[in-house]
């Protein structure tokens, strides 16, 4: 969500800003704006601002002729506080223009202090919380500008990841993080900050990623970091795993389409160097949880949001069917609030893509106060989460540009199938399951491949569906986690209502809404409960309902069928999911949405 750049060096900074808030626009957000300090270092001219409601684009034809300047913060705002307009979008300034700030998260108790500065005569343009935030800095009495920033954060509660430039003091930006990301570019005589490292790849890939509670100031020629208390901290630059080019198109015309298509390659990554052939298991060596820790594991916990959870559904299962042990998964931003009995003998495990997601990683926070063990399975290295969990498998799925999360759920799915072969053979599976699950496991990027070759046939089906108003998705245990992600990106990038039922379920309530124009999505593995799904799908056509079913066969009673390859019972929901994925993306082409960037919609999820 909302997405911050800064700059401070010799080049210009209007075209780097801009640069870095095109690469973030995948984030999602309604306005965009920036503040540059003008002029040179040694003839600094003050702060000069232009934002707008809309793209980038719009801001860029915003920007008068002479903007220019050699440091500034810039911002795409995803609207939590005020509509979006053009004086709700960041940067905000304070009466005097000396102050500029940007903002990712909210300020709890922005009420509060809008209060108390406007009793003392602060007039407020905007309804955002974070000219509250803008007001106190400016209103320090502290000599530096770090101790300012300071000081107005020792009034505020809540999230914030923020930049601020000052007049008076040109020749740097003070940044603070407190659940909301803030990384660190590390160049030749110039520096950067960005909410995410996409911003920053293009030019360095040497990168500070700041924990919760930690500031920076960053000058052309160097940086240091401290806590909010002013307690110097120590912090190295890290390597960007991935270049640029990993963040381009690379050909195809959306994001979400070139994640798909990259969803074999992305596997074997995830599989390269785990698999042990002499014991029939995988190497998890950042899991910090020894056989002797595993096999006193009593039941598995696993934590997600959206796209996540639903990778943890089907990691549950997997946990439960290869290592024996209870597991069930559950959506942190219910955990987090129903004051949940924290067992010792429960291993906890966190998914999220970005390692940012704030009600996972709060989560984590609550769990590890109460001395729980906790992993993390994630795509960011570095991250929140994966800083703050014991251990963890990190699923190398790259950089996911597109809002909606395609690779990323496929790898994570991976992952979990990793991590429960690594339990089971440590516990009771047997070295012929083991070698059977690693043999399946190596099938599947040529089976994804074999299925992303019917993507004409797909989209061909996707135009015959997209006339629906609503949609159903079934699937019977393995399947049922399958039709709950189906269901959720055609509702994420078509607007099409859908809805996923247990096939068990039909018979009570959703059987009422069966007829011709609401068609069924089946989800029909090839397992012992075939002639379960089977009849369901009797089911909806003696109501006179359309079936589209995912199976491993033909099957009679659907419509249509797309036919999947046949791999082991427990890692079948990793292939059935992908032709969703493309059913969904042609689905909102043929309906002319804007693919990669869903009405509403953010890729981190760093608020409440």
């Amino acid at each position: 969500m909302c997405g911050i750049v800064g700059y401070i060096g010799k080049r210009d900074t209007a075209p780097l800003l801009l640069e870095g808030l095109q690469r973030l626009e995948y984030r999602g957000y309604d306005s965009a704006g920036i503040a540059i300090q003008a002029g040179t270092g040694s003839k600094p001219g003050g702060l000069k601002t232009a934002k707008t409601k809309g793209r980038v684009r719009d801001l860029e034809e915003r920007i008068p002729k002479r903007f220019t300047g050699t440091a500034g913060i810039a911002h795409t705002r995803w609207a939590t506080h005020g509509v979006p307009n053009d004086v709700n979008a960041h940067p905000h300034l304070d009466a005097a223009e000396k102050v500029a700030v940007v903002h990712n998260g909210i300020i709890d108790n922005a009420a509060e202090l809008r209060a108390k500065l406007t009793a003392d005569g602060i007039t407020f343009v905007s309804d955002t919380d974070t000219e509250v935030l803008t007001h106190l800095i400016a209103g320090a009495q502290a000599e530096r500008l770090e101790a300012r920033v300071q000081e107005a954060l020792r009034h505020v509660e809540g999230t914030y990841g923020i930049a601020v430039l000052h007049a008076d003091f040109p020749d740097r930006i003070v940044v603070a993080r407190n659940g909301s990301p803030v990384v660190l570019g590390i160049g030749e005589n110039e520096m950067f900050v960005a909410s995410d490292v996409a911003a920053l790849v293009s030019h360095t890939r040497q990168v500070v990623t700041l924990d919760d509670g930690e500031m920076a100031t960053i000058k052309a020629g160097d940086y240091r970091t401290y806590t909010t208390e002013g307690s110097r901290t120590s912090s190295s630059p890290e390597t960007v795993e991935y270049a640029a080019e990993s963040y381009d198109l690379g050909g195809h015309d959306t994001y979400m389409h070139k994640e798909i298509a990259e969803q074999a390659d992305a596997v074997d990554r995830v599989l390269a160097g785990r698999i042990d052939d002499r014991f029939a298991t995988v190497h998890l060596g950042g899991l910090n949880l020894d056989p002797r820790e595993a096999r006193a594991v009593r039941r598995v916990k696993i934590l997600g949001c959206g796209t996540s959870y639903h990778a943890g559904l089907i990691g549950a299962q997997m946990i439960e069917e290869l290592a024996r042990i209870p597991a069930d998964a559950e959506p942190a931003s219910e955990f987090r609030y129903r004051n949940a009995v924290v067992d010792p003998d429960t291993l906890y495990i966190a998914v999220s893509q970005s390692g940012e997601t704030y009600d996972a990683l709060a989560a984590v926070q609550e769990l590890k106060r109460k001395g729980a063990r906790v992993l993390g399975v994630i795509n960011v290295v570095g991250s929140a989460i994966a800083r703050e969990a014991d251990g963890g498998v990190y699923v190398h799925a790259g950089p996911e540009v597109c809002v909606v999360s395609t690779k990323c759920f496929t790898n994570t799915v991976v992952a979990f199938g990793l991590l429960a072969l690594h339990l089971g053979r440590i516990r009771d599976l047997s070295v012929k399951d083991g070698k059977r699950i690693i043999d399946g496991l190596r099938r599947l990027p040529g089976q994804i491949a074999e299925i992303l070759k019917q993507e004409p046939e797909i989209e061909k089906l996707a135009k015959s569906y997209a006339d629906a108003h609503s949609m159903l998705f079934i699937g019977r245990v393995r399947g049922y986690p399958v039709a709950l992600e189906a269901s959720l990106k055609l509702k994420e990038v078509s607007y099409i209502h859908a809805e996923a039922y247990p096939a068990s379920e039909l018979k009570h309530g959703p059987l009422a809404l069966i007829e011709p124009a609401m068609p069924t999505v089946a989800i029909v593995p090839e397992d012992d409960l075939l002639e379960k799904n089977r009849a369901a799908m009797e089911e909806i056509k003696a109501r006179s309902g359309r079936i589209l079913a995912v199976a491993h066969q033909e099957q009679e009673k659907a419509d249509h069928t797309i036919v999947v390859p046949k791999n082991e019972d427990e890692l079948d929901p990793i292939l059935m999911g992908i032709p969703l994925q493309l059913l969904a993306y042609h689905t909102a082409l043929a309906l002319g949405r804007d693919i990669d960037k869903p009405r509403n919609l953010a890729k981190s999820v760093t608020v409440e």
